[in-house]
């Protein structure tokens, strides 16, 4: 904590105006980007400090949740990074929520109904004008109040281009045509809300699943593959998609977007109604 105070006491100030007197739980700390959780007796925030290169990418996250009316975030500099503090979004991710699929126990109407609150979720941001830009499994946080996403750094209003050079975010959910302009320009890179279908999509393939919608293993890519291997190959739409089908009424909804070509992919609105529609 001393390290913490010392860095960016403003931050600290700034979630004891919100919640009082707080006690702080580290959440992550990885490449100049830390996050913690501070408890007080009037709520519970978050706070994320970004340092070196991660400063921008903190400030641009913090610039886009000011935007979105959902949202609310308080903001700072400090010598050598950037800090915001928000509200902390209490509730399992939809990666915890689809935990008794993947053990195979029981029956699938709850996670059914979260397949469809994320979906809603991100077709909302959508209907408002945004690109995501980064939605993983963790990525979607299921509150008393509805899903709120999380990690906003790649987001964008259409029509803007908030970055210099985007190198994609999780390779294993990076839609084909992302994937190419990666590896052959020109950059920036435009992403798009078709690429964030393809990724929500792949979020709950791999929800349901446990494993990435890509079978690796089949196209000959092990663990030890270079990123820049996996991207080309998924660029040329060289590996197949995984043959496991726990819930093969649910995946072959999602195999179907994550089959299409970009323009032939539903909306988040549609693949909403796709996904009510699984057997459960």
């Amino acid at each position: 904590m001393g390290e913490f105070t010392s860095h960016a006491a403003a931050a600290l100030t700034a979630a004891e105006d919100i919640c009082g007197p707080v006690e702080l739980e580290e959440i992550s700390d990885r490449r100049g980007s830390a996050v913690w959780k501070a408890s007080g007796p009037r709520g519970v925030v978050g706070i994320k400090l970004g340092t070196g290169e991660a400063a921008e990418v903190t400030a641009r996250e913090a610039s886009v949740l000011e935007q979105l009316t959902d949202y609310s975030v308080t903001v700072g500099r400090f010598d050598g990074g950037v800090w915001f503090v928000t509200p902390w979004l209490s509730g399992p991710s939809t990666w915890d929520l689809f935990r008794p699929v993947r053990k195979d126990d029981g029956g699938k109407d709850t996670e059914l109904a979260a397949a469809v609150a994320l979906c809603s979720s991100v077709a909302d941001l959508h209907h408002d004008g945004w690109v995501h830009g980064d939605l993983q499994p963790q990525h979607g946080i299921h509150t008393d109040d509805g899903v709120r996403l999380l990690d906003f750094a790649w987001s964008r209003q259409l029509g803007t281009l908030p970055w210099s050079t985007f190198d994609g975010t999780m390779i294993h959910l990076t839609a084909p045509e992302l994937a190419a302009r990666i590896m052959n320009g020109p950059q920036p890179v435009e992403t798009t809300q078709s690429a964030d279908v393809y990724a929500l999509a792949g979020t709950l393939w791999t929800c349901i699943t446990g494993t990435w919608p890509l079978d690796y293993e089949t196209a000959g890519l092990g663990k030890g593959t270079p990123l820049g291997a996996l991207c080309k190959a998924i660029a040329h739409r060289a590996i197949p998609l995984s043959t496991r089908l726990p819930w093969p009424s649910l995946q072959a909804r999602l195999r179907h977007v994550l089959m299409a070509a970009p323009d032939d992919r539903p909306t988040a609105a549609e693949l909403t109604m796709l996904v009510k529609a699984a057997d459960a």
